[in-house]
């Protein structure tokens, strides 16, 4: 992948009930910010690689942690977290869209000015596990959290035993964490099927190979959540196995009917 050019903004209210005080960082700590009881945070950036002069950015609002809206910057309108959110509140998607310009007008002029120094990709944490507890044929939910990863630049696909799977994913943008680098949810609606194997694959260039970690044979569970890196550069997988509890060691310590 080409070099990588990133231009982060941060603004945040410590207080809905005190917006004199607030924060401005460029991917900054949040060391600074007063003791407060709510934060409402919004936070966007522009970034394009060396060679390429088509570029992407993110512009997003939220409540503590967790994401009110975005701004599809593409289609030109805000998108609900919660649909329901929308019938109680507006936002003009205008102010995302000037706002973007202006991160890419800096962008080039910091390119232009720059000695190109590489920033330091730093691998995401992939960890899978399912919405609800899992019944074999009850529809659930997988849920793929790919977190602690700089710059936000990453894919996720799911497979089904080793097949790709792309009916019914869905996923969120990436949201920005207090010490600079994003998190990122992935998910897939499923059906519980005994002995099924179901990975989420997130590609990032931070990532190195390593050696997979194999899968206890004591597994006592019905659904067993691994976080898993395998020897391939840029690719780190979180497992999810459905298999019958007590399958591998039902003789060596039985306990009766599940």
């Amino acid at each position: 992948m080409s070099p990588l050019s990133l231009l982060f903004s941060k603004l945040k209210r410590p207080s809905l009930f005190n917006r004199s005080s607030y924060e401005r960082s460029w991917g900054a700590a949040d060391a600074c910010l007063p003791a407060v009881d709510h934060v409402h945070f919004q936070a966007e950036f522009y970034q394009r690689t060396d060679q390429s002069q088509q570029g992407v950015g993110e512009y997003i609002q939220g409540w503590e942690e967790d994401e009110m809206f975005y701004v599809d910057l593409e289609k030109k309108e805000t998108v609900w977290r919660l649909p329901k959110f929308g019938e109680f509140a507006s936002f003009d998607a205008q102010g995302a869209l000037s706002n973007n310009a202006i991160l890419k007008n800096n962008l080039e002029i910091l390119i232009k000015r720059s000695n190109h120094t590489r920033a330091q990709n730093v691998p995401p944490e992939v960890t899978v596990f399912p919405e609800d507890p899992v019944e074999l044929g009850d529809p659930n939910i997988l849920i793929c959290f790919v977190d602690k990863f700089f710059p936000p630049a990453l894919s996720v696909t799911w497979l089904r035993n080793g097949q790709e799977v792309t009916e019914g994913v869905s996923e969120t943008d990436f949201y920005p964490c207090q010490d600079g680098s994003f998190r990122k949810f992935s998910y897939l609606p499923f059906i519980p099927r005994q002995d099924e194997v179901y990975d989420c694959r997130a590609h990032h260039e931070g990532l190195e190979p390593q050696v997979p970690t194999p899968v206890p044979e004591t597994t006592e569970t019905l659904v067993c959540a691994l976080g898993l890196a395998v020897g391939i550069i840029g690719i780190v997988v979180g497992t999810i196995l459905i298999i019958k509890g007590m399958k591998m060691n039902a003789t060596r310590n039985p306990r009766g009917p599940l």
